[in-house]
């Protein structure tokens, strides 16, 4: 399955010292035609807004849009992820988060 780029998914994320994986947010990054090539995804990290700021976090002003619902950041922290582990889509970013997590995209990769 492949998903539009911008879509926020729900993934299984691990984290260190435990031994199940937290559902956790993400933004779907790769074009469709990558997913359907490579067989992954390449996914952005939405975190707690409450959580330590990173200088290029970006505020998500559309939670509702976005399925989210609590405050909510898109980080510019990437990583790939099976295609297949992706649980389920829960909405997408807004037009306007998009163009902002798009600037912080381009700050954070050589283009």
């Amino acid at each position: 399955m492949t998903y539009e780029p911008w879509s926020v998914v729900v993934v299984p994320f691990p984290f260190v010292g435990r031994r199940q994986a937290k559902r956790r947010p993400a933004v779907v990054l790769s074009p469709e035609a990558f997913q359907t090539a490579h067989g992954c995804s390449v996914l952005g990290i939405i975190t707690d807004a409450r959580n330590p700021r990173w200088p290029s976090d970006v505020f998500l002003s559309d939670l509702e849009g976005a399925g989210l619902r609590l405050p909510s950041v898109f980080r510019s922290k990437f990583f790939t992820l099976d295609s297949a582990l992706i649980l389920s889509r829960i909405g997408a970013l807004s037009r306007a988060d998009r163009v902002a997590a798009r600037r912080a995209l381009r700050s954070a990769l050589v283009h």
